[in-house]
């Protein structure tokens, strides 16, 4: 028999920018071939070959790269006694499986989850977020990650991104590659080509834009239904004012390390207070967040 859905509060919101998000990315997805197609035509089983390994590629190995990248290392319940224990909880209160659980040394206070499918999911938190918080903080902090899973807005913004991935690789490919040079610059073919650096710029940056206004949404609802699930939205607010408090703290190159890495963490890592990759960050701001629980405790309390 099947699972029965798990006890997270479900987010209309979410799910339908998950659905508009994969609609344009595909669409965005069928242009930007079309014109390689149209451009390369000789080379179509090429291109279809590239692609189509570059997609199963990011599908398959995403989450494992960047785990490996974040330095995840799988840990037992006797490593990790209090680290499962807090995993069993949620998972008996959410009545969802067990995800893999993990650590990962380093002194950034942080957590994330990775993974396509609650069977793959893997939920990691650093030995500096493990130093820092309480264990009703942590819950909060895993119950956030947890629902990333569950809501499967993990597995979206995995595929959701592929399309910038590949874009830029065409980009460099048309630049350095030599393309363009295949054909003659008065041929109709030829000026097709020499726009293939402008097309893959331009789906790039939509493709930029539309998963970071995903990324800032399903942050948000994973807060909520963290917080709803534990009924302790001031856990969950202690523990983004400590870790983000903790943040200033932290060795620039350790953040520097962390920030490629920021789309999947509980909280983003800058290097600088006025990094200007706070403009574009995967993140809305700690006041928005902090302010959503605080609603959602006074409406708890009613």
């Amino acid at each position: 028999m099947p699972r029965a859905r798990s006890r997270y509060a479900p987010d209309r919101g979410l799910t339908g920018r998950m659905v508009t998000t994969m609609f344009l990315i595909g669409l965005l997805y069928v242009v930007f071939v079309g014109v390689l197609l149209a451009a390369l035509r000789g080379s179509w089983p090429i291109i279809l070959i590239i692609t189509g390994g570059m997609f199963v590629a990011q599908f398959w190995f995403s989450d494992k790269i960047a785990a490996y990248g974040m330095g995840a290392r799988e840990v037992t319940p006797e490593q990790a006694p209090e680290l499962h224990g807090t995993i069993d909880r949620i998972c008996a209160l959410a009545d969802v499986p067990k995800p893999r659980v993990a650590i990962a040394e380093s002194d950034v206070p942080n957590a994330f989850a990775t993974g396509r499918s609650e069977k793959t999911a893997l939920v990691c938190a650093t030995t500096g977020l493990l130093r820092r918080l309480e264990p009703e903080e942590l819950e909060g902090v895993l119950a956030h990650e947890m629902s990333h899973v569950a809501h499967r807005d993990v597995a979206v913004m995995t595929i959701a991104s592929f399309l910038g991935v590949l874009a830029g690789v065409i980009t460099r490919i048309a630049l350095w590659g030599g393309f363009a040079r295949s054909r003659p610059g008065n041929d109709p073919a030829g000026i097709l080509l020499l726009l293939i650096p402008l097309v893959s710029a331009v789906v790039y940056a939509i493709s930029f834009l539309l998963t970071r206004l995903l990324s800032r949404y399903r942050e948000l609802s994973a807060d909520r239904a963290a917080a709803l699930l534990t009924g302790r939205p001031s856990a969950l607010a202690s523990a983004l004012t400590k870790v983000s408090g903790q943040m200033a703290r932290i060795p620039t190159k350790d953040l520097r390390k962390a920030e490629p890495y920021n789309a999947f963490y509980f909280l983003p890592a800058f290097s600088a207070k006025e990094s200007l990759g706070r403009m574009f960050s995967t993140h809305p701001t700690l006041e928005q967040r902090l302010d959503q629980l605080s609603r959602i405790s006074t409406d708890l309390s009613r």
